[in-house]
């Protein structure tokens, strides 16, 4: 199993950016998969979720109408579309299936 994630970079507060996962080594289509970030000195959270097929998703309070998980099962990929970004939401991200693994992570990080 193998997640590779991609998308992060340096942003203003404000800004967007759309975080990508790659997944192999396990049929992508028959699990759930979450964003979950980890900042500085702090434990990881739980950003989002989506179901196997894609039908449902949930999001924390905390970024919620802010950001958009989806999923393209025929590519194998995960992705979060992050708009309105503020300071706060600077950390590592990463991609992790239901039950786990988890991805290596890329780091966002908003600062003006």
């Amino acid at each position: 199993v193998q997640l590779v994630e991609s998308g992060g970079g340096l942003v203003q507060p404000g800004g967007s950016l759309r975080l990508s996962c790659a997944a192999s080594g396990f049929i992508f289509g028959m699990y759930g998969m979450n964003w979950v970030r980890q900042a500085p000195g702090k434990g990881p959270e739980w950003v989002s979720s989506i179901s196997s097929g894609g039908i449902n998703t949930k999001y924390a309070d905390s970024v919620k109408g802010r950001f958009t998980i989806s999923r393209d099962n025929a590519k194998s990929a995960l992705y979060l579309q992050m708009n309105s970004l503020k300071a706060e939401d600077t950390a590592l991200y990463y991609c992790e299936r239901n039950g786990g693994p988890r991805g290596q992570g890329t780091q966002v990080t908003v600062s003006s």
